[in-house]
């Protein structure tokens, strides 16, 4: 039933791309992508304290 009609998300696309969203569009995006790289590099330095070189940490944050 909701997969045959694309009114649901023509409507939803309407009210995102007000102008008045755009900001708030924006901050989601953001968000979710610094939350992502924060994420990435986490377990990338839980990799290196696990394989013992945890003193490469810190010079991996400055280059």
């Amino acid at each position: 039933m909701f997969f045959g009609s694309t009114s649901g998300w023509d409507n939803f696309m309407l009210i995102l791309t007000k102008p008045d969203n755009i900001p708030i569009l924006l901050m989601v995006f953001s968000v979710a992508f610094f939350t992502w790289l924060s994420l990435k590099e986490g377990l990338k330095n839980d990799k290196l304290i696990k394989e013992g070189r945890r003193d490469e940490i810190l010079r991996r944050m400055q280059d």
